[in-house]
């Protein structure tokens, strides 16, 4: 045995290490110099790497270094200091930090730029919402600007809604359906970002792609199918009698939510690329408290849509109660994606640490 460490011992330092030290089997652990300590610990410390043979031998210089095997570390009272510098040895390879916080090159432990990346964010969405708002007011105050020379302060602000008024009916004349698409655009946008700030998202920290699915939905769906749904039932139900207005109620409230809310959900779904299977399998589970919470909110509303409101001026009123009700089927449609995510995230850790 002395003469086998003989020959170790005169070896060169290269041909005693493995040649890959740092992924080396957990049958040859990884050893830590520790600094002299008491008599006890150094018998204690002896008695245990010969039980363990380890493969690696003191190199040269070691002095009055003792040998410890990693798994032993956290079973030793230590003393204090022992890890003084926190230097670790692994396979003659030395590395200078803390034991706790990992190594990183330039002394650095890690981190990544999640904050620098969530001040852009907030930038880019704050840039956003301001540019629309200036946009908007922009476009409402200046509606006169073309004779307003002259005109007081007073007179301008007197005239702009009424004149705003018959931009707005002039543009349901021309081009009816692209009318009711942007104001269902925007509705749709703005319906989703109060539903996540809802959910606790700070004003500027909402999801830009979230907005912009749910907006696009609003635009290219809601605005066209319900200028074409409004004739339809009306048509339908041509009847001026008082008893047609909630029949036109019961019917918007079966027929017409089942379909527009599985046309939302479905929308929704692919726009956020998931497979059919999923999307039918969520729209079947959220089907019915979609519904029945529409009849929470609509049924009261649409008494004043059928028995009030002119047809052509039906879909702003009822963009108008959308700023609450898209903030229902959003929240809704959402939150059964983004649980399906978690648990799929769950599973997938929970796999991990079983077959470890």
């Amino acid at each position: 045995m002395a003469a086998a460490v003989a020959t170790v011992a005169s070896t060169p330092a290269s041909r005693r290490l493995p040649a890959h030290p740092l992924s080396a089997s957990t049958a040859a652990p990884s050893l830590i110099r520790l600094p002299g300590s008491s008599r006890r610990l150094r018998r204690t410390l002896r008695v245990s790497a010969a039980a363990e043979d380890p493969d690696v031998l003191p190199g040269p210089g070691a002095g009055d270094l003792e040998m410890l095997p990693a798994g032993l570390l956290e079973d030793l009272p230590l003393p204090e200091g022992a890890l003084g510098g926190s230097q670790l040895d692994i396979g003659g390879l030395a590395f200078q930090g803390d034991m706790g916080g990992g190594f990183a090159p330039g002394g650095s432990t890690g981190g990544g730029d999640g904050g620098g990346n969530k001040m852009l964010d907030r930038g880019i969405n704050t840039a956003i919402v301001l540019g629309a708002s200036t946009y908007a007011l922009t476009k409402l105050l200046t509606v006169d600007q073309d004779y307003w020379h002259g005109w007081t302060i007073f007179e301008i602000l007197r005239y702009m809604p009424e004149h705003n008024w018959s931009a707005y009916e002039e543009a349901l004349k021309t081009n009816p359906v692209l009318a009711k698409m942007m104001i269902s655009g925007v509705v749709y946008s703005l319906g989703d970002w109060i539903a996540q700030c809802y959910e606790g998202k700070p004003i500027f920290e909402f999801d830009r792609t979230r907005m912009f699915r749910s907006g696009l939905v609003g635009f290219t769906l809601h605005g066209s199918l319900s200028h074409y749904y409004y004739h339809f039932c009306e048509s339908l139900f041509p009847f001026k009698d008082w008893w047609a207005v909630p029949v036109k109620v019961v019917f918007d409230q079966t027929a017409w939510s089942a379909l527009w809310n599985s046309i939302y959900f479905v929308a929704l779904g692919f726009l956020r690329l998931e497979s059919p299977s999923t999307i039918f399998s969520e729209l079947k589970a959220t089907f019915f408290p979609m519904l029945t919470a529409g009849w929470k909110l609509w049924p009261f509303a649409h008494l004043i849509t059928y028995g009030v409101v002119p047809l052509e001026q039906r879909l702003l009123w009822v963009d108008c109660v959308e700023l609450i009700w898209v903030t229902i089927l959003s929240t809704y449609s959402n939150e059964k994606s983004e649980a399906r995510i978690s648990d799929g995230a769950s599973v997938s850790t929970d796999s991990k640490d079983n077959s470890r």
